[in-house]
């Protein structure tokens, strides 16, 4: 971290000094580091700072090493930079996100001044949850949904969540042949297509939630894939990630249910002009495409993956079916 990012950080929380600096994690691909900065006799104790220095050569774990790899992560911070510096204060309790301090950037780096959820109550984090943690992330990703339902994507991915197939030929390429690498378009159009559209997470995964320690409440994290889709993909990535496929099986309609009972709430005070029967009848049908829709990402990208299981073959195969 450069002299004048680290001065930025004094003037933004008006600090004397920092006086701790711990790497949370470094970010993929070798792309740069979340670092916890510790302040003296600033406003705040602590923010995070996210951030982002183009490396000269890529060290993709997977190997998946492309310029068109690159360019795609390099995109996504532009896109986290702008959900921070233009969407993220609308968002409020029911759907938690860091406050921005400051924005840095140029030709070779990016830089996000995010207050410290740990500091604001949010430290626990999990990697998988039992029911009532669930429904705390429903909450948040219903309410996200409600806020930004029918809302133009601008600045952002036109298009969100990181698997999205225009951006995937070469996990596309990789797929074996079959029926479902065949039909990947069709779904891909049918969710691109629907109807009703907000503004998805993009990368909804449980470690990208942030749990209160009184455990009322979660924050969310890691906008680089934020952009227009059905909330139905949120929605099934988040529930592939922190439930195992036998209880995704038997809690998902019980969840889904859930979902769309908070969606509606939400809705019920805003001023969308939503026809929330219609939404649900949508929705509902698309949620098997979204589920296969990622599981589509995962044949390519990695096909030996944990998720790439026997639930999703199931749900590929009705769904396989009913486009037919």
């Amino acid at each position: 971290m450069n002299d004048h990012l680290k001065n930025i950080v004094l003037n933004v929380t008006d600090s004397r000094s920092i006086v701790e600096q711990k790497v949370i994690q470094t970010l993929w691909s070798g792309y740069g580091e979340i670092v916890r900065l510790k302040l003296a006799d600033g406003k705040v104790d602590s923010v995070v700072v996210k951030s982002i220095v183009f490396p000269d050569e890529q060290q993709h774990p997977r190997g998946w090493n492309s310029e068109r790899s690159h360019m795609r992560k390099v995109h996504s911070y532009d896109v986290e930079m702008n959900w921070y510096r233009q969407w993220s204060e609308r968002c409020d309790d029911q759907c938690r996100v860091a406050h921005c301090y400051a924005t840095y950037s140029n030709e070779q780096a990016h830089a996000l001044i995010l207050e410290d959820l740990d500091l604001a109550g949010y430290s626990l984090r999990k990697s998988e949850l039992n029911r009532q943690e669930v429904s705390l992330c429903l909450v948040w990703l219903a309410n996200f949904h409600a806020t930004f339902m029918n809302e133009a994507s601008d600045g952002l991915w036109p298009i969100g969540s990181y698997w999205y197939l225009e951006t995937r030929p070469d996990e596309w390429a990789a797929m074996e042949k079959g029926e479902l690498k065949q039909a990947a378009s069709a779904i891909d159009s049918l969710l691109n297509n629907a109807q009703y559209k907000t503004l998805i997470h993009g990368d909804a995964k449980v470690a990208n939630f942030c749990f209160a320690k009184d455990g009322e409440g979660v924050a969310a994290v890691d906008f680089q894939y934020v952009g227009g889709g059905c909330g139905m993909k949120d929605v099934a990535y988040f529930l592939g990630s922190c439930l195992s496929e036998q209880t995704c099986e038997r809690w998902q309609d019980e969840l889904l249910d859930e979902y769309f009972f908070l969606l509606r709430q939400a809705l019920s005070t805003s001023n969308k002009g939503v026809d929330l029967d219609v939404l649900e009848r949508e929705w509902r049908r698309l949620f098997p495409l979204a589920w296969v829709d990622f599981y589509r990402f995962l044949l390519g990208w990695m096909p030996g993956h944990w998720k790439a299981n026997e639930y999703s073959r199931r749900m590929a195969k009705q769904v396989l079916g009913g486009l037919g």
